[in-house]
């Protein structure tokens, strides 16, 4: 039988070789890129663990060994739908407003997420298995983008991508929190969650049981943009930004915004913010 190719070469030759058709005697041509979305789709539906060479052969109609001339080994699979993903984040380089556009990024990244919540381990925990240099180069475009953005408004290239990993951490442990009730415990409604609280020993956890209104009414939107300002505003002030300062924009003020529950609160924003974009799917879960 023959053996899929192995070894950094051939991943990295499956990464970056743009998709071609092939015949393979069958029933038509396939790609790369009709292979991984299938893979996509599997996971959508039913997860990770149920992504396997056989079953992704069976969706795309072909036999597995097929697959291995597209995609050298299931690792590669599972980082070209992180590069699928990740593919579909757009960045305006050009704007002076460096915070405005990294907030829309935050949103953008979050609007994924919410569409496909199985993939998202695969965006946190990937890029730890796979190399820099080694991964598919759709998986660092945001990441150029990002260095593009901010060295262009001033920032040194040291500076820029220490925002970037700022922003990432923060928006990486923001998703995985809001999303881990909708994926494993969607039966939690914010009743049995008042009610869970409210059991719990009143002189062990008097702050739980005093926040249990504010924990069954989370929002997921508002909780990313309240820690956006925070993380933004205290980016701005910390790190010098050439630009900003010739160009007179103002120091980080503070900024009245009215939540969905019509509560305002005084939060810490970048000036250049005054305009938030507000998807329309905001979760009303409650992660732990």
């Amino acid at each position: 039988m023959t053996q899929p190719p192995t070894g950094p070469s051939a991943s990295r030759q499956a990464t970056q070789t743009p998709d071609f058709t092939e015949e393979d005697g069958e029933s038509g041509p396939i790609t790369r890129a009709a292979v991984l979305a299938c893979a996509l789709e599997i996971i959508d539906r039913d997860g990770v663990e149920a992504l396997s060479m056989r079953r992704l052969g069976e969706a795309v109609g072909r036999d597995p060994m097929v697959l291995y001339r597209h995609v050298p080994s299931k690792a590669a699979v599972l980082d070209g739908v992180v590069e699928l993903i990740f593919q579909r984040l757009s960045l305006d380089t050009t704007t002076a407003d460096w915070a405005a556009a990294l907030r829309n990024l935050a949103h953008d990244f979050r609007d994924l997420a919410h569409a496909h919540p199985n993939v998202v381990p695969l965006l946190v925990t990937r890029p730890l298995a796979t190399p820099l240099g080694m991964r598919p180069p759709g998986t660092l475009r945001h990441l150029e983008d990002v260095l593009a953005l901010l060295t262009g408004a001033g920032f040194t290239g040291a500076d820029a991508l220490h925002v970037y990993r700022a922003l990432l951490g923060f928006l990486f442990g923001h998703v995985l929190t809001e999303l881990q009730e909708l994926v494993e415990r969607p039966e939690e409604t914010d009743h049995v969650l008042r009610l869970g609280l409210h059991r719990l020993p009143i002189g062990e956890f008097p702050h739980l049981r005093d926040l249990a209104p504010s924990w069954a009414s989370y929002d997921g939107l508002a909780e990313l943009d309240r820690g956006l300002d925070i993380l933004l505003s205290g980016l701005a002030a910390q790190l010098p930004c050439p630009t900003a300062r010739r160009r007179g924009h103002p120091a980080p003020g503070l900024r009245n915004q009215t939540t969905k529950n019509g509560r305002d609160h005084d939060i810490a924003a970048v000036e250049s913010q005054a305009h938030v974009r507000r998807p329309a799917n905001s979760a009303t879960r409650h992660p732990a």
